[in-house]
């Protein structure tokens, strides 16, 4: 073969230091923001049976796993709130002592530096289970933002120190920073769930949270998943109406959608590795199908690779772990 000429790329995967030595792209522990589940009540640590390793958490249990994120490096979590009653305003979410706040709160006085991002939805709160209020089978729009805007100031009053409105109401953006700058929280971002699809993906998620809607579907306000340029409408409106972040979800199919964004966009991206991309990986771990550790790595250092700047994923505390370990 001597008499051919071409290139020898294996020579910078020779070993495992040179390997390293030009590695495009790392997987870092302040890249990871973790999901929380707090519900009212007492002595409550329900495990959420299509997520193997995550639990509804009353209050009271809070701290040990508080304690176990602050042990293992990860600098923030993502609260999602299950309260005891719902109806139909979602009355929960904005209360000042919902069950939101009074994790945020809790988390503050115990953790000041831990970086507190608050889910701002109606859906866990409301009693038809959808992220804006209702009229007949019909989700409305404006009334919605009113409550948004006023869930959103509650948490920044407990302490949030990220605002992270999920509801794909049109304008949500904007409503909410409004009310921030107008309640005087201008220095609370805003990270907004911008490209947010209509997806099969969140099916446990909706178990944990207990915000699966009661009738219809999300799809008149969360996107259709064969659009692309759709995407690009909706982060550039949430940036002008005041965004700071924006959050693409889910991650795993959408990997192309995390990388338009990230060109396109001058500001932090973060990748949502959602539920049933947890429990997918989760189920086939359990068969012995795959290597749970190297198929986690290698799917959120994917999710760096196409422009994720961080990643919400239920994998936090293992993939803390994991990194030490290296």
């Amino acid at each position: 073969m001597s008499q051919f000429e071409f290139r020898r790329h294996r020579r910078l995967r020779a070993n495992a230091t040179i390997r390293s030595m030009v590695r495009e792209n790392h997987l870092h522990k302040e890249d990871l923001i973790y999901p929380i589940f707090v519900i009212e009540g007492e002595n409550i640590k329900n495990p959420v049976k299509s997520m193997p390793g995550v639990y509804q958490l009353s209050l009271d249990n809070l701290d040990a796993e508080i304690d176990e994120v602050v042990s293992l490096g990860i600098p923030s979590v993502i609260l999602f709130g299950i309260p005891a009653d719902k109806d139909a305003q979602g009355t929960g979410a904005f209360h000042d002592h919902g069950i939101v706040q009074k994790a945020t709160q809790q988390i503050k006085e115990r953790y000041p530096q831990l970086m507190v991002i608050a889910d701002t939805c109606l859906c866990e709160f409301t009693d038809h289970g959808h992220c804006g209020l209702v009229e007949g089978d019909k989700i409305l729009n404006d009334p919605s933002l009113d409550i948004l805007a006023r869930t959103a100031v509650s948490q920044a009053k407990a302490g949030a120190d990220i605002i992270a409105p999920s509801n794909m109401m049109d304008g949500f953006v904007v409503a909410i920073r409004h009310a921030l700058d107008e309640a005087g929280f201008q220095d609370v971002p805003i990270m907004s769930y911008a490209v947010k699809y209509a997806s099969s993906y969140y099916g446990p998620f909706r178990e944990a949270a207990e915000g699966a809607p009661k009738f219809g579907d999300r799809k008149t306000y969360q996107m259709d998943p064969a659009n692309r340029l759709e995407a690009f409408r909706e982060a550039e409106t949430d940036i002008e109406e005041g965004a700071d972040f924006l959050i693409v979800k889910p991650a795993l199919a959408y990997m192309d959608i995390i990388r338009d964004v990230k060109n396109n966009f001058p500001v932090p991206v973060i990748a949502y590795n959602v539920s049933g991309e947890y429990a997918m990986v989760k189920a086939a771990a359990q068969n012995g199908w795959i290597d749970e550790k190297s198929v986690v790595l290698e799917t959120l250092l994917g999710m760096k690779r196409a422009g994720a700047d961080l990643i919400i994923t239920y994998h936090a505390k293992d993939v803390a772990r994991w990194l030490e370990e290296k």
